[in-house]
C-alpha cells in the first residue's frame, strides 16, 4: 500500500497534435528539488564524491552514444581527468543483454573527475559545456541529463498513448534501486532550491516532451493559478518528507 504521506497532485490534459495524454507530477514539478552533489551529497554508494555516477550511465540507443562519444571526442586532458584511460580502452562498454554503458573506473563513471583534479570534481562533459557556453545536456547521456525526470510511455488497447512524467523512483533502477545507500529524491536536504523543478530543468523538460507541449503545461499551470517559481510562494518540498525536518 502506498503511504499516505507520499500522495502526489497530477496534471493531465490531451495532446492537441496526436493521439495522446500527458499526465504531469505537479507535486515533483512545483517542489523545490535541486541536485545536492558537491554541496551535502553522501553518494548512492555512501562516496560524496561520486554521487549518483557509480555504476555508469546507460545509453538509450546508438544516437546517445554517439553524442556523448563525439563530445568526449573533444575533451582535453585538462578537462578530463581519465581521458588517457579513455583514449584508450574506449568510454563505452557492452553489457549483459546488448546494451552499453559508460565505463566504471575507479569506483565511478570514467568521465567523472574526482575531487582533487585541478578542473574540479564533476562529470567531465558537464564541466565542459559550461566552459564553452553550452549546456550540459547536449552533451551529456541523455539518462544523466534527465534524471530526476523520467518519462514512461503506455499505449492501451485500441493505440492510445499516455505519457506520464515524473520522479525517478527506486523501483525505477530494478533491484538495485533497492540497495542504494541514498537517494536525493527521497531526501530533505535535497528539496532546498530557491526555484522549483519546473523553472530550473525547463530545457530538460521541453527535451523531454517537446517545447509545444512544455509551452502548453505553462499555460495549463498559469490557467489554474499555479506558479511556474516559487521564489514568492510557500510550497511542501515533497509529501513524502513531511514528517521530517527540511533543510
Amino acid at each position: 500500500m502506498t503511504d499516505v504521506a507520499d500522495r502526489h497532485q497530477w496534471l493531465s490534459f490531451e495532446d492537441p497534435e496526436e493521439d495522446r495524454t500527458w499526465l504531469f507530477d505537479l507535486t515533483f514539478l512545483l517542489s523545490r528539488w535541486t541536485c545536492i552533489y558537491g554541496r551535502g551529497c553522501p553518494g548512492i554508494d555512501s562516496r560524496p564524491d561520486i554521487g549518483c555516477c557509480s555504476h555508469g550511465a546507460y545509453f538509450s540507443d546508438e544516437s546517445d552514444r554517439a553524442t556523448v562519444e563525439a563530445a568526449v571526442a573533444a575533451l582535453t586532458p585538462e578537462q578530463w581527468q581519465f581521458a588517457a584511460v579513455g583514449r584508450r580502452q574506449g568510454i563505452a562498454r557492452r553489457v549483459a543483454g546488448g546494451s552499453w554503458k559508460t565505463r566504471v573506473h575507479r569506483g565511478g563513471c570514467i568521465l567523472l573527475n574526482r575531487a582533487g583534479f585541478p578542473a574540479g570534481a564533476g562529470c567531465a562533459l558537464h564541466q565542459a559545456a559550461l566552459q564553452g557556453g553550452r549546456r550540459p545536456m547536449d552533451l551529456k547521456p541523455e539518462v544523466c541529463w534527465q534524471v530526476p525526470l523520467r518519462r514512461v510511455d503506455s499505449v492501451d488497447e485500441v493505440g492510445h498513448v499516455t505519457s506520464t512524467v515524473r520522479e525517478w523512483k527506486r523501483r525505477d533502477w530494478d533491484e538495485g534501486g533497492r540497495e542504494f545507500h541514498w537517494w536525493c529524491i527521497e531526501e530533505a536536504q535535497a528539496f532546498s532550491g530557491d526555484e522549483t523543478v519546473l523553472s530550473t530543468m525547463a530545457g530538460e523538460l521541453a527535451a523531454l516532451v517537446g517545447p509545444a507541449v512544455y509551452d502548453l503545461l505553462l499555460a495549463t499551470l498559469a490557467d489554474h493559478g499555479e506558479p511556474s517559481s516559487t521564489a514568492t510562494t510557500t510550497v511542501l518540498p515533497h509529501p513524502a518528507l513531511r514528517a521530517r525536518s527540511v533543510v
